[in-house]
């Protein structure tokens, strides 16, 4: 079997607490968020597995791969989803990205894996890194492994532990605000007012 060069992979199972239901499927321009990220993803990965919840799982079209973490790993955040995905789906690179960035938009993703030469190539914005948005090497998966055994479920502990590029927003974009994390429904608010804006 030919191994894939990029496979997205698709973060769809947090508890959205603070957002009051799932905001996977929440809806922006008549499309559902996670649909919006499947889209983006579709622009640059050959194949594209979504990560979700197993009370999620029948709320997806059954064309979709859709897939839930492994044990022992079940709810261990996203690096449980990334290592999932990497046991499913071989390939050289893994593209992430989660549902809960509406603004965004493919050509981002493209713009990153150019510049992608390291283990992980992850994105920055003023500062902080954005993790959720990034490029992961095959070769990382066995860090990843060591991580959830050792319950370091912090994305940004793997960061450190290889070669990571972190690559700065505005080498991306001109519009930083497109990787807001839409976790509340004030923040959704501000979002919509935002994309509201740019369309006049």
């Amino acid at each position: 079997m030919t191994t894939k060069q990029f496979v997205g992979i698709l973060l769809a199972g947090g508890k959205s607490r603070r957002y009051g239901s799932p905001k996977a499927f929440a809806k922006m321009d008549r499309k559902q968020f996670y649909e919006i990220s499947y889209a983006n993803l579709r622009t640059v990965c050959d194949d594209i597995v979504i990560v979700t919840r197993e009370e999620y799982l029948s709320r997806f079209p059954s064309n979709l791969t859709v897939i839930t973490d492994e044990a022992p790993y079940v709810g261990f955040g996203p690096l449980a989803g990334i290592y999932a995905v990497m046991n499913y789906f071989e390939a050289a690179n893994y593209v992430v990205l989660p549902c809960d960035m509406p603004l965004l938009r493919g050509e981002i993703l493209k713009r990153l894996i150019e510049l992608h030469t390291q283990d992980v190539t992850v994105v920055t914005t003023d500062g902080y890194v954005q993790p959720l948005v990034s490029v992961w090497n095959v070769n990382v998966k066995r860090e990843i492994e060591r991580s959830l055994q050792e319950k370091r479920l912090k994305m940004t502990d793997v960061l450190e532990c290889v070669n990571t590029m972190y690559v700065a927003s505005e080498k991306l974009t001109d519009t930083p605000y497109v990787f807001m994390n839409v976790n509340t429904p004030r923040e959704d608010k501000e979002m919509r007012k935002w994309q509201k804006s740019q369309m006049r």
